[in-house]
C-alpha cells in the first residue's frame, strides 16, 4: 500500500457505518471528535507527511463529516477534490471476492473446486519447508489441492515476496513473477510454479490468492476481470470511476501523486505503471471516496440486489464452526487483525438484516489494520528497491497507530 494513500483509504474506509440492526443504536460521533479529526489530517499535511487527504465518515447511509486536505499532486498543486482518484490497492479484494461469490451463486463455481480445474499448474504445486536447523528448503506433496475457498481466505499458502520466512521472500524475488507484460492467467501460471509456504487450509497468510481467483474468474466468464467486474458490479453501482487504468488526460489528472520526496512511494507508482495489462484481483483497482460510501450504504446494494448480491441460502452450508477455529488457531501469526477476511464476505451474505454492514466492527480496529498494512507496504517497497527501513526513523519506526492517540478516530466506535 501507498504511504499516502492508503492513510486516507483507512480512514475513509474504516469510518464508515453503514446501516443495519447492528448500527442504529451507535451515536452520533461528537463534534469534538470529528474536530480531532481535521486536526490531525492538517498537522500531517502541514508536516509534509502527505500531500492530501480525503475524509469521510459516513453513519446510517448519510455522511456525518467529508472533508478535503491538501492537494492530489505537489507538481500542479491542484488541491484534493471529493472526485480524486486513488489506487485503492487491497480494497480491490473484497470486490473481486464478490464476483467469485456471483459465479458460485449462479453454481458456475464451487467453494471445493481445485484451483487446477481451472488453472492446470496448480495440480503439480508443492509445498516448502525449511527444516529445522538448515537452510536449505524442501518440497513435499500437498495434504491436499488449494482450492476456491483458500483463495478467498487467503489460506491457500500463497504469499506476497515480502511476507513469510527469508526463504519464502527469496523465492518470490527470485522468481521474478513481475518480469515483463502479463495478463491474469500468465500470472497465475507464475504463482503456480513457486511452492506453497504452508499447507493449503492451515494458515492465513496475506498474498497473490486474489489474483489467482481473478485469472479463475476470466476463465470461467470469458471476460477479462475489469469487463466482468464492470458488468456485474461497478455498472450497476455507478461506479464509473473505478477501473484498473485510467485512459482519458480528465481521469489522469484527477489522480493522487505521491510526494515527490518519497522515493518509496515513487517506487510503488512506477510499479503500477509498468504493468497497465496487468489487472491484479488483489489490489490494482483506482477508485474514489464514493467507493467507501457505497461499501458502507446498503441501501445502495439492496437496489442492485438481484444483479449484485449473492444470495444467503448458497453460502449458509458453509458457516461451520470447524473452519472458524482453524483460523483461530493460526490468528497469532497474522501479521496484522485479518482474522474475518473470508468470514467479512460470509457475514454480509449469510445474514439477510446486515446485508453490506461495513462498519459492525470497532473503527479504531479498521483504521489500525490499515495503518499497519501500510507500514508493511513500505517495508516491502523498501526491501524491493533497495532502500533503507524507516527503522532509522523513530517517528516512521513506531506502530503507526500508536500515532492516532488522541487524535479522535479512536472515539467514533
Amino acid at each position: 500500500m501507498k504511504r499516502r494513500e492508503f492513510l486516507v483509504g483507512a480512514a475513509l474506509l474504516a469510518g464508515t457505518m453503514g446501516r443495519g440492526s447492528a448500527a442504529t443504536n451507535i451515536p452520533t460521533p461528537s463534534a469534538d471528535g470529528l474536530d480531532r479529526i481535521t486536526a490531525y489530517f492538517d498537522n500531517e499535511v502541514t508536516l509534509g507527511r502527505l500531500p492530501g487527504a480525503v475524509v469521510l465518515v459516513q453513519q446510517h447511509g448519510k455522511p456525518v463529516y467529508l472533508k478535503n486536505f491538501g492537494v492530489r499532486d505537489t507538481r500542479t498543486g491542484l488541491a484534493m477534490t471529493p472526485d480524486t482518484i486513488f489506487a485503492i490497492h487491497s480494497m480491490t479484494k473484497p470486490i473481486t471476492c464478490l464476483g467469485a461469490m456471483m459465479l458460485i451463486d449462479e453454481g458456475r463455481l464451487a467453494l471445493t473446486d481445485p484451483v487446477s480445474k481451472y488453472v492446470p499448474l496448480f495440480a503439480d504445486t508443492k509445498v516448502g519447508v525449511e527444516p529445522e536447523g538448515t537452510s536449505k528448503v524442501e518440497l513435499e506433496p500437498s495434504i491436499r489441492p488449494v482450492n476456491i475457498e483458500d483463495l478467498l481466505r487467503q489460506t491457500s499458502g500463497i504469499s506476497y515476496d515480502y511476507i513469510g520466512a527469508p526463504w519464502v521472500m527469496q523465492v518470490y524475488q527470485a522468481a521474478n513473477i513481475f518480469e515483463g507484460p502479463f495478463n491474469n492467467r500468465q500470472f497465475a501460471d507464475r504463482i503456480a510454479k513457486l511452492p506453497l509456504t504452508r499447507q493449503p487450509g492451515t494458515l492465513w497468510r496475506y498474498g497473490h490468492s486474489t489474483d489467482v481467483l481473478g485469472a479463475v474468474i476470466e476463465i470461467i466468464s470469458g471476460q477479462t476481470l475489469y469487463e466482468f467486474l464492470k458488468q456485474r458490479i461497478l455498472d450497476p453501482l455507478g461506479m464509473n470511476s473505478t477501473k484498473f487504468v485510467l485512459k482519458t488526460p480528465e481521469e489522469r489528472a484527477r489522480m493522487a501523486r505521491p510526494l515527490p520526496s518519497d522515493p518509496v512511494l515513487l517506487a510503488g507508482e512506477r510499479d503500477r505503471l509498468d504493468h497497465p495489462e496487468w489487472e491484479s484481483g488483489g489490489g490494482g483497482l483506482l477508485s474514489t471516496i464514493r467507493l467507501s460510501a457505497l461499501l458502507a450504504d446498503a441501501a445502495q446494494w439492496r437496489r442492485v440486489r438481484g444483479q449484485a448480491l449473492p444470495q444467503p441460502r448458497r453460502v449458509q452450508g458453509h458457516d461451520d464452526r470447524s473452519r472458524r477455529a482453524r483460523l483461530r488457531r493460526g490468528a497469532r501469526l497474522f501479521l496484522f487483525p485479518g482474522r474475518r477476511f473470508w468470514l467479512w464476505l460470509r457475514h454480509r451474505c449469510t445474514h439477510r438484516s446486515r446485508q453490506c454492514e461495513a462498519a459492525t466492527g470497532r473503527i479504531d480496529r479498521r483504521i489500525e489494520m490499515g495503518l499497519r498494512k501500510r507500514h508493511l507496504f513500505r517495508r516491502r517497497s523498501q526491501a524491493r528497491h533497495g532502500l533503507p527501513l524507516d527503522a532509522a526513523d523513530p517517528e516512521r519506526a513506531q506502530p503507526h497507530h500508536a500515532r492516532l492517540q488522541g487524535t479522535g478516530l479512536r472515539l467514533l466506535s
